[in-house]
């Protein structure tokens, strides 16, 4: 499973017919399609790739509302305009745990995340209660995928009472929330891979060490070489100011 999310995030668009030639020939790890399929389903990966309904791997609740996608064309000008969500596997020694985060779209600042070893529902309202308490404002619009945890009407029901605009991707969209894939690419590949955590507690200390130096320490070109984190503080101010 440690092996099959490496090659998922390198390239999210390998079915599983290649990836049992892939896991072979690179890995010397020979296993059958069926157990692939298993496997990734209990990781909640999906190859990205256009494809009928009935041959998706995982499907959201069809009994939960959609929401359209309020971010085609749009440009983020300030902090506190657009939050995204989202949520991915962490592999651990033994078992395995899952990982979401709350990052502000202009500044690619991390607001506030949560670990659990399971997907549910839970998960999401604890990293949206962290965002909430670390910078104590709300977006205008929230940007997710169409995971039953993002459809719920517990979810989105709660972000429609604090006044937030709903905004989801499109199927097999995985573009429409790039800034966070672009976190778990950078995440995975210098703090997961590298480490071989033994519990969800030694996971939840290392990670939360990594975003808290991405946040503070890592300078964006896009930013202007500012970190994250001075890059919201100051967009902050500068809406204050204008106010």
């Amino acid at each position: 499973m440690k092996t099959m999310d490496k090659i998922y995030t390198e390239d999210p668009c390998l079915g599983t017919r290649k990836l049992v030639t892939v896991l072979e020939r690179d890995h010397g790890l020979k296993m059958n399609r069926k157990r692939i399929q298993r496997l990734r389903r209990s990781m909640g990966l999906e190859t990205i790739w256009c494809q009928p309904r009935r041959m998706r791997t995982s499907c959201p609740d069809t009994t939960h509302r959609k929401y359209p996608y309020l971010l085609r064309g749009f440009v983020s000008r300030h902090a506190d305009q657009v939050w995204a969500s989202d949520i991915t596997y962490i592999p651990m020694g033994q078992g395995h745990a899952y990982l979401c985060a709350v990052m502000d779209w202009h500044t690619r600042y991390v607001l506030g995340w949560a670990i659990s070893n399971t997907m549910d529902a839970a998960l999401v309202h604890e990293a949206l209660d962290m965002a909430r308490c670390n910078c104590g404002n709300l977006p205008e619009i929230f940007n997710t995928d169409q995971g039953s945890q993002f459809t719920s009407p517990q979810w989105t029901g709660r972000l429609e009472k604090l006044g937030i605009r709903v905004s989801m991707d499109g199927k097999g969209r995985w573009m429409d929330n790039v800034f966070v894939e672009r976190l778990w690419r950078s995440l995975k590949h210098e703090e997961v891979y590298l480490k071989s955590y033994c519990t969800v507690g030694e996971a939840r200390t290392g990670m939360g060490r990594w975003i808290e130096r991405y946040n503070t320490w890592r300078p964006h070109a896009e930013l202007g070489n500012r970190t994250p984190a001075k890059a919201y503080q100051e967009e902050r101010e500068n809406k204050r100011t204008a106010a």
